[in-house]
């Protein structure tokens, strides 16, 4: 499984709509979706699905003018499919790469352990692919639950994830940690999973997505979120959390370098229910990182340590406070899909 600073063709995105959760924020949402459709276009190409055959056209032109503008022409793919929600990271395709090129792989989606409708988005992947959205790419389904957000990788063979995630029930039953860890090695080429048993986030539905928590920013390098209020209800956890990673190690046996994440001031919903607003869910594309902001005074201090941790790529804050509403963020609703899978 090649690591997210891998290059890219594209980055799939799979569109709101009036069908999906998000039907009366819509005037909200989609505008988020085009910042990030419209930051992507600058360095690769975006591939869009969308239920609504309508708005995907109306979108795709939009975005084409767009991409012209910018001397960029024929950088959007745009194809008319079916879908439940807009969580590309998790019911998208996973990618491997090896000496016989780059292959997809269709894991099972049951949207987090059968918490919400999913037949369509657990077929979008197979849909997409029998439209020709990803080129002369294989797509082989697994029989198996996994979400994109649910792994990183250091694209050398070290795999970071979750125990509260990947041995929930509600997933795989029949799988211990060791047999994962089979699977995964078979499936992605992962010569060691380290697993963190600790640390989570209010109002996250995915049981703990590494993607919200912690993050390869190089083979050397993890960020990962930090709570120094210890009035916080998440201090416990995620001090537990980082305690875990002071003693994570690569496969040569030397620690990681470690760089902690500023920690958003809380956000609510209109039930009072916490946000899980949180600077980890970034997007590393072609020469930048596309960072999620939420309109708090600590995104001032996340763009500047995100600059210092990729000092090579161009740093877009994105204002995703609107995606929180909905329990997820940048990272989760886009997947991306290495170099030669999508072309135009």
């Amino acid at each position: 499984m090649p690591a997210e600073w891998a290059p890219q063709s594209a980055i799939m995105l799979t569109w709101p709509h009036a069908g999906t959760d998000w039907k009366d924020v819509l005037l909200e949402v989609e505008p988020v979706f085009r910042d990030i459709a419209k930051a992507t276009l600058r360095f690769q190409h975006v591939l869009i699905s969308c239920e609504d055959a309508a708005g995907l056209e109306s979108l795709a032109r939009e975005l084409n003018h767009y991409a012209e503008s910018q001397g960029l022409p024929g950088r959007v793919k745009a194809v008319h499919a079916p879908a439940d929600d807009t969580w590309a990271r998790d019911h998208g395709p996973i990618s491997v790469t090896g000496p016989a090129g780059t292959r997809l792989l269709d894991f099972g989606f049951n949207a987090w352990g059968g918490k919400f409708p999913c037949e369509k988005d657990n077929a979008l992947n197979q849909n997409l692919a029998s439209r020709g959205a990803f080129g002369d790419t294989s797509l082989s389904t697994v029989d198996f639950i996994l979400e994109g957000g649910s792994l990183e990788s250091d694209g050398q063979g070290t795999l970071l994830t979750t125990s509260e995630c990947l041995l929930t029930p509600a997933r795989n039953p029949t799988f211990d940690r060791t047999l994962i860890e089979s699977l995964l090695a078979e499936t992605l080429g992962a010569d060691q999973v380290l697993w963190l048993n600790h640390g989570y986030l209010a109002g996250d539905d995915t049981d703990s997505h590494i993607d919200t928590l912690a993050r390869f920013c190089s083979p050397d390098d993890i960020c990962y979120v930090r709570c120094e209020d210890v009035d916080d209800e998440h201090f416990d956890a995620l001090n537990a959390m980082e305690e875990e990673l002071r003693h994570f190690r690569k496969l040569d046996g030397t620690p990681y370098r470690l760089t902690p994440l500023p920690w958003p001031a809380p956000l609510f919903d209109e039930n009072e229910e916490r946000m899980p607003a949180t600077y980890a869910n970034f997007l590393i594309i072609n020469g930048a990182v596309l960072l999620p902001v939420y309109d708090v005074p600590e995104d001032t201090e996340a763009v500047r340590v995100m600059a210092g941790i990729f000092p090579d790529r161009e740093i877009i804050p994105i204002n995703c406070r609107a995606l929180i509403a909905q329990h997820g963020s940048l990272h989760c609703v886009t997947m991306q899909l290495p170099q030669g899978v999508v072309t135009l």
